[in-house]
């Protein structure tokens, strides 16, 4: 699809803006800015009251204040580096305006004694005179009205100043076209929004503090066109995927059955309705993208176990795909007894099979008798072959982006995706990061799941800690206890994993604790993990890694040094991992007093509830949603103007609103459709603009 004319200009180089050389130009870059358009999407952070006053005591310094002056009396310095000072009165009284490393004659011929002159700056008390040190404003009275009443302070990099990109910003308004609206009558009605030029007009010169913020018309609607654009993008990659027809995949529910009469409890309310939902998925001619969303311990496994089997019966293959070999092991353990009760052979397929070994497992998938198969990205290689693969499933789903999401579909003829994750996600966020799957929550925990216990103690009473657990150990009882830090930093003063494992295996004896940590290399981190599972180390010191999936029945207390300093999601994930057996659990929050406000509202969240969505809506509330996922991992798009927290409400209209546009017209061929299209390339939504073009 090719760049609509309307928008040319606003795609030239920076250097055609009047007052923009290649040095600005390069200087813009380092904002974000390499094209006029992007210009008009760097909004105004703050502003500055430029309205009139009769003099300088109607504001409590130090503040701005613009006021008309009377030119009296020069006071050159009398020795270098000193001020020129200039003696001024406005109607009520006399300040000096000061300036440093000044030319007399410069001086003399802007502010001739007698004159009169309007000047606009910050005015402070020094030794008891007021003074206004370099007015960023002085205007002769005939030009008084060229000084906006309010002047908008944009954000800036080293070596740009305010004048500079005003001037390039006024020179882009100059070419903003009259583009045909995007944006559903009926909404733009309701909320009372104005046009899109209109918003970026007034976005730019707002005329009060309140026309910065995010609840204003201007910065409501560019903040929805951003939202639009994106949800747009999502419901074409929907589309396109499932524009490749689906295969029908029609389960008997035998194997499902034989599993669940193994089990020892029933199925969930919650996940017998993600059952319904994926088998009815499998069962249609389009092609299934799910997200399995559910908080730790919910049994997001077993329904993708159960998935896996609907494939089986329909006579294909499953894959499941783990993002470290750790948990690909983990889930081989968990499933092999359910796939020998169904009666079906499973696989583990890693980077480390190697020779004969690698060459009878891609021979057996090849031929199908490999009904199901658990790997890392390893099952991405291209010597993977499967017989007639139906279903590809991924855990953890922040590892893998939209693409990644397309690249496992293409493995085989039109696969179904489900994708699990145990990151409980605000629905705001989800719509951002997963808008083009379909979702299915589970909300429930299994019967029988207690309570963890958890307590908030302050690190000073580490020892008492220690104790508890030498006797905890004594009694043949499993514990973690993860430190931020993987090594001893003289920045900060965490206490490393390292050291602390020192310190521990002193404390509790040698062969008793063990070492896991992201550093290590893949070998000793499996083999530490495997000598926990089994049982034959009981404390094993961790950094983050085994917040993900880890499952060890019989480890029932969680330390977490610097609790404080870890995010709510994040804590919540690592209490999770124990709990998971018949016995009571603890977790023990270590914290350094004194606790901010923020800490302490955080773990105080966490001792009140267990609910995985109530402690991420909280979490979003409180850090942001970049935070929150870790945007540079998590795939969440990053909004110039949109904020993803405070405008939730607008991405679930606009999620809604993109997949209504596209079920009436899925090429954007309509008048709307095709206003569209110059949205998408004004917020560079190339992937959208790819995926029209090949629709």
């Amino acid at each position: 699809m090719s760049r609509p004319e309307a928008l040319f200009s606003l795609f030239a180089t920076l250097e055609t803006l009047d007052g923009v050389g290649p040095k600005s130009a390069t200087l813009f870059a380092s904002l974000g800015v390499t094209r006029p358009k992007d210009l008009l999407f760097l909004l105004p952070q703050s502003g500055i009251d430029r309205q009139r006053r009769l003099s300088i005591l109607d504001v409590i310094p130090p503040a701005t204040v613009t006021v008309e002056v009377t030119v009296g009396a020069h006071m050159p310095p009398r020795s270098k580096g000193k001020p020129y000072r200039i003696l001024v009165s406005d109607s009520v009284t006399e300040f000096q305006l000061v300036f440093f490393h000044a030319r007399a004659p410069y001086l003399e011929g802007l502010f001739p004694p007698g004159a009169r002159r309007l000047v606009s700056g910050r005015v402070e008390i020094f030794d008891h005179i007021a003074q206004m040190v370099h007015p960023d404003h002085v205007l002769e009275l005939t030009q008084a009205d060229t000084l906006p009443r309010y002047e908008p302070v944009y954000p800036l990099t080293t070596g740009l100043t305010q004048k500079t990109l005003l001037r390039a910003v006024t020179a882009t308004m100059t070419h903003l076209p009259e583009l045909g609206e995007w944006i559903d009558p009926l909404l733009l009605v309701k909320e009372g929004w104005p046009t899109w030029a209109q918003a970026l007009r007034q976005a730019h010169a707002p005329e009060n503090d309140a026309d910065l913020a995010l609840t204003s018309s201007a910065r409501q609607r560019l903040a929805y066109d951003e939202f639009f654009a994106h949800q747009v993008t999502l419901a074409l990659a929907r589309q396109s995927f499932r524009r490749t027809k689906g295969r029908v995949t029609l389960a008997t529910g035998a194997l499902q059955a034989r599993v669940l009469k193994s089990l020892p409890y029933a199925p969930t309310a919650a996940q017998n309705r993600a059952f319904g939902d994926i088998a009815k998925d499998m069962a249609a001619n389009e092609r299934m993208n799910r997200l399995l969303q559910g908080d730790v311990g919910a049994g997001k496994t077993l329904v993708a176990f159960m998935a896996m089997l609907a494939a089986v019966e329909g006579g294909g293959q499953a894959v499941l795909m783990a993002p470290t070999e750790i948990l690909a092991r983990q889930h081989l353990e968990s499933l092999t007894p359910l796939a020998e009760a169904a009666g079906v052979e499973i696989a583990l397929l890693t980077g480390r099979d190697k020779g004969v070994n690698r060459v009878e497992k891609l021979a057996r998938l090849a031929q199908g008798d490999t009904a199901l198969l658990l790997g890392t990205h390893a099952v991405f290689q291209k010597d993977v072959h499967f017989s007639n693969l139906r279903l590809a499933v991924v855990d953890e789903q922040h590892r893998f982006g939209v693409a990644q999401r397309m690249e496992l579909g293409a493995k085989g003829q039109a696969v179904d995706v489900l994708v699990m994750t145990a990151t409980p996600i605000p629905r705001s966020l989800a719509l951002a990061g997963y808008g083009d799957m379909d979702i299915s929550i589970l909300d429930e925990k299994p019967a029988g799941r207690k309570p963890i216990a958890t307590a908030l103690i302050a690190d000073s009473r580490l020892d008492e800690v220690v104790a508890h657990l030498a006797s905890a150990v004594q009694a043949g009882k499993q514990a973690y206890w993860v430190c931020p830090l993987v090594e001893d930093s003289e920045i900060l003063d965490y206490t490393s994993a390292e050291a602390r494992f020192s310190m521990l295996r002193a404390a509790l004896g040698e062969g008793v604790v063990d070492l896991l940590h992201g550093q290590m290399a893949p070998a000793d981190k499996d083999a530490a993990m495997a000598r926990f599972v089994a049982g034959k180390t009981l404390v094993l010191v961790a950094t983050t890694v085994i917040e993900v999936g880890v499952n060890v029945p019989n480890a029932t207390i969680m330390v977490i040094e610097r609790a404080e300093k870890f995010g709510l999601a994040q804590l919540h994930q690592l209490r999770g991992r124990v709990g998971r057996g018949p016995a009571q659990s603890t977790c023990l929050m270590l914290y350094q007093a004194p606790l901010s406000a923020s800490g302490e509202r955080r773990l105080a969240i966490l001792r009140q509830s267990e609910d995985g969505f109530r402690i991420a809506e909280e979490d979003l509330a409180m850090r942001g949603a970049g935070d929150l996922i870790g945007t540079a991992q998590s795939g969440l798009p990053r909004f110039r103007i949109a904020d993803v927290e405070g405008q939730a409400a607008l991405m679930q209209i606009a999620h809604q609103d993109a997949r209504n546009l596209l079920a009436q017209d899925p090429d954007l061929t309509s008048k709307r459709g095709q206003s569209l299209r110059h949205l998408l390339w004004l917020l560079d939504q190339d992937r959208a603009i790819r995926l029209i073009g090949v629709g």
